[in-house]
C-alpha cells in the first residue's frame, strides 16, 4: 500500500470501513443461526458509525465524545486459522473463521494508521477503532470457541 496524503489513508480506510458494512449486513440476511442476524446486523452498524466517524475526522466535531479507552484482551484464535475468501455455501463455522479474519486485518490497518498519524485528534481517532475491532475480533472468536465446543472440538 502506498499513500500519496493522510487524506488517502483516510480515504482507503472509509472504503474498508464501507466493505465490512456490506459484509456483515449481507450475512446478517443471510444468518439461520440464533444470535448471529443481531450480533452481525450489530457489527455492520459499528463499522457504518466508523465509516461516519473517519468522513468527519478533522471538520472540527469531537467524534470520541465520551468514548472509554480500554484493553482489550486478544485470545488470538484467528491467528491461527487460514484465510477464506468467499462467503458463498459456508456454513456457520466458515463465516466466523472468515469474520475474524477481516476484523483481525482491520486491527492491523488501523495499528499501522495509528502509528502514522501525526495529530493527536486522529491518533485517538485511530486508538478507537484499534479498540473497536479488538472488541469485534474477540466478540467472534468468543463466539467461534463456544459454537465448536457445542460441536465436540
Amino acid at each position: 500500500m502506498s499513500f500519496e496524503s493522510f487524506e488517502d489513508i483516510v480515504q482507503f480506510a472509509m472504503g474498508k470501513e464501507k466493505e465490512a458494512v456490506d459484509f456483515y449486513s449481507g450475512l446478517a440476511e443471510n444468518a439461520v443461526f440464533s444470535g448471529a442476524k443481531e450480533t452481525l446486523e450489530d457489527f455492520a452498524a459499528e463499522e457504518q458509525k466508523h465509516y461516519d466517524m473517519l468522513e468527519n475526522l478533522g471538520k472540527g466535531e469531537q467524534p470520541l465524545g465520551d468514548y472509554k479507552f480500554e484493553w482489550i484482551p486478544d485470545i488470538k484464535r484467528s491467528n491461527y486459522l487460514v484465510n477464506v475468501d468467499d462467503p458463498n455455501d459456508m456454513g456457520y463455522a466458515e463465516l466466523l473463521r472468515l469474520a475474524m479474519k477481516r476484523e483481525e486485518k482491520a486491527l492491523e490497518l488501523y495499528n499501522e494508521l495509528l502509528k502514522k498519524a501525526e495529530k493527536e485528534e486522529f491518533k485517538n481517532i485511530f486508538k478507537m477503532l484499534c479498540q473497536e475491532e479488538a472488541k469485534h475480533k474477540l466478540a467472534l472468536e468468543t463466539l467461534y470457541d463456544d459454537y465448536m465446543a457445542e460441536q465436540g472440538d
